[in-house]
C-alpha cells in the first residue's frame, strides 16, 4: 500500500459509462484502491478504466443486491467506498476521509454520505432530493445489501456514522434520461411485486401517487426548484402509477397463459 494513499477501496459498478468513467475514476486518485465491475460493456468503459486501476472486473449485473455485495468482496480493503459511474468525489469528501482515516475515528461501522445530484447543469435542491445521505462508506465485514433486483436494503452490524462532504451525482443528461431511467426502475419495480404476489389495488396506487408529489413539491419544498422542481416531484409521483400499470400488465398476462393451459 502507498503510505500516502487513503486505506480505502473506492468500489464502481459500470455499464458503458465511456463519458462518465474517466472523471469518476479520476477523483478517486486518493484512495489506496480502485475496483470496476463492469457489465459487458459495449464502448470503452473497460479500456478507460485500465488506465486508472488494473483491477477491473467484467460481471453479468443479475440481481443488484448480489451484484453489489460480489463488488465489494473483491477489495482488498475492509473499508469501501462504493461508486456508481456517474458519479464525483468532492474535494470536500476526500479532506473528511483524509480526516477520518488518519486518526483511529472509523468507529462505526459505515457512514452516510449527502448526494448532490443534477439533472444536467442543475443541482436539484430541493423536493428531498438533498442532501438525501445514503450509506456508501463501511466497513465490508459488517455490511451488505439485500439481494433483490431494485431498492435493496442495507443492512448493517453496528453504528452508522454522517458525513458532511458531498458525492457530486451527474445523474441525468436531460429529461429524455431521466423518464427513460424512471421506465426501467419501474419494469424492475413490477416485476418485484409480481414476483412477490402482492395485492395491490387502484386507489392505494392514487392516494401513493398524490402522496408522493405532495410531500416532493409542497412540504420538502421541490416548487423552489422551478419547472423542474415540478417534474421531478411529478415523476416520483409517477413511479407508483407506472409501476402498478406494468404490475396489473403481468398478472393479467400470467392469468391468460394459465388460461390457454386449461
Amino acid at each position: 500500500m502507498d503510505s500516502k494513499k487513503i486505506p480505502v477501496s473506492v468500489v464502481v459498478i459500470a455499464k458503458n459509462e465511456e463519458d462518465n468513467i474517466a472523471r469518476c475514476l479520476a477523483s478517486a486518485a486518493w484512495a489506496d484502491e480502485i475496483v470496476v465491475v463492469d457489465d459487458h460493456s459495449t464502448d470503452r468503459t473497460a479500456v478507460i478504466s485500465r488506465k486508472f486501476t488494473d483491477k477491473v472486473v467484467t460481471r453479468s449485473m443479475d440481481i443488484e443486491g448480489r451484484h453489489r455485495n460480489f463488488a465489494y468482496g473483491l477489495a482488498r480493503n475492509a473499508w469501501v467506498l462504493s461508486l456508481d459511474a456517474d458519479e464525483v468525489i468532492s474535494e470536500e469528501l476526500v479532506l473528511e476521509l483524509t480526516g477520518l482515516f488518519t486518526q483511529p475515528a472509523a468507529t462505526n461501522a459505515a457512514y452516510t454520505i449527502p448526494i448532490k445530484t443534477y439533472i444536467g447543469d442543475y443541482w436539484i435542491r430541493h423536493g428531498g432530493w438533498y442532501p438525501a445521505g445514503k450509506v456508501r462508506l463501511f466497513d465490508k465485514n459488517k455490511f451488505k445489501y439485500e439481494e433483490v433486483e431494485v431498492h435493496p436494503r442495507v443492512f448493517i452490524d453496528g453504528a452508522c456514522g454522517h458525513l458532511k462532504g458531498d458525492l457530486v451525482h451527474y445523474s441525468y443528461r436531460d429529461f429524455h434520461d431521466f423518464f427513460a431511467s424512471l421506465n426501467n426502475q419501474t419494469t424492475l419495480e413490477a416485476r418485484k411485486w409480481f414476483n412477490e404476489r402482492r395485492k395491490i389495488g387502484f386507489l392505494k396506487m392514487m392516494r401513493k401517487f398524490y402522496d408522493r408529489f405532495f410531500r416532493s413539491y409542497f412540504l420538502k419544498q421541490g416548487f423552489r426548484d422551478g419547472l423542474i422542481g415540478f417534474v421531478v416531484a411529478y415523476g416520483n409521483g409517477l413511479y407508483q402509477l407506472m409501476s402498478y400499470a406494468k404490475y396489473r400488465f403481468m398478472v393479467r398476462e400470467a392469468a391468460a397463459r394459465c388460461e390457454k393451459q386449461k
